[in-house]
C-alpha cells in the first residue's frame, strides 16, 4: 500500500457515505484533509473521527458545491493549512426525479448544478495546485455514466459528463504530471436516494451491493499511484450485468 503521508486532500460530499469513508481511507494512509459538504455539524464529527483515529489534520470547509466560492474556499484552506494540494476528490452528487417528461425545473437544475457544475468548480480550482504537486484528481462516476439508464436519463447524463470531462482533463493535464481517475460504482449502501424515498442503505441488505468503504479503497488506490494513473475503476455488485443487460 503506497502511503499519502503528509499529502493534502480535498473531498466534496464528505459528511457521509462515500465521502466520509474516503476521508478515513485517505487519512489512514497519512493524508491531511479538507472536508467539504453543506452540513457543518456532520463534517465536524467526521473531522474529529479522522483526527482521533488516524492522527492527521482535518479542516472543515462547509458550503454548497453548486456555488463556485465553496470550491475556491476549500482549495484555499488546503493551501493555507497544508502548503498545497495533492489530491482532489470530486464526490458530491445527487439524483432527483426520474421520467424526463415529468421532471421539474428544480429537479433538473439540482442535478446539473451539483453533479456537473460542482465537479467543474473543484477541478478548476484544484488543477493549478495539482500541476505543482503532480497530484491526482479522482472523480466519482457511476455505472449510470457508462450504460443507458431508463430510470433517470438526466442523472445518467450528468455521470456521462463526469467521465467525459475527467478523461479529457487527463488528456489536457497529463503532460504536467497530473493523474486523473474515475471510479464508477453501481448501487452503494449510503444515504443516496433518501430525498426521493428509501435510501440505498435501507433498500439493500449488507453484502448485496457495494459498501462505501469499498469505493473509498478504490479512490485511495487511485490517489496513491506514485507514477501512473488508475484511468478508470468499476465497482459493480456481482449480479449487476445479469440484472441489467
Amino acid at each position: 500500500m503506497t502511503d499519502l503521508d503528509g499529502a493534502a486532500a480535498v473531498i466534496t460530499g464528505a459528511s457521509s457515505g462515500i465521502g466520509e469513508a474516503t476521508a478515513h481511507a485517505l487519512a489512514e494512509r497519512g493524508a491531511n484533509l479538507v472536508l467539504v459538504a453543506r452540513r457543518r455539524d456532520a463534517l465536524e464529527s467526521v473531522a474529529e473521527d479522522v483526527r482521533s483515529e488516524h492522527g492527521v489534520e482535518a479542516v472543515v470547509a462547509d458550503g454548497d458545491v453548486r456555488e463556485s466560492t465553496t470550491s475556491a474556499a476549500a482549495v484555499e484552506a488546503a493551501v493555507e493549512a497544508f502548503g498545497g494540494l495533492d489530491v482532489a476528490v470530486v464526490n458530491a452528487g445527487l439524483a432527483r426525479g426520474s421520467d424526463v417528461a415529468t421532471m421539474t425545473d428544480e429537479e433538473y437544475f439540482a442535478m446539473q448544478e451539483t453533479n456537473v457544475d460542482g465537479a467543474f468548480f473543484l477541478t478548476r480550482e484544484a488543477l493549478p495546485h495539482l500541476r505543482e504537486s503532480e497530484g491526482t484528481l479522482v472523480a466519482v462516476g457511476s455505472f449510470a455514466g457508462e450504460f443507458p439508464r431508463s430510470f433517470n436519463p438526466v442523472y445518467a447524463a450528468t455521470k456521462w459528463w463526469i467521465r467525459g470531462f475527467a478523461h479529457s482533463v487527463a488528456a489536457q493535464a497529463g503532460d504536467d504530471g497530473v493523474a486523473v481517475s474515475v471510479v464508477n460504482p453501481s448501487e452503494v449502501r449510503t444515504e443516496f436516494g433518501s430525498e426521493e424515498g428509501e435510501p440505498f442503505a435501507e433498500r439493500f441488505e449488507p453484502g448485496s451491493v457495494t459498501e462505501p468503504a469499498e469505493v473509498a479503497e478504490a479512490i485511495a488506490f487511485a490517489a496513491s499511484r506514485p507514477g501512473s494513473s488508475a484511468h478508470e475503476i468499476d465497482l459493480y455488485r456481482r449480479d449487476k450485468y445479469a440484472d441489467t443487460m
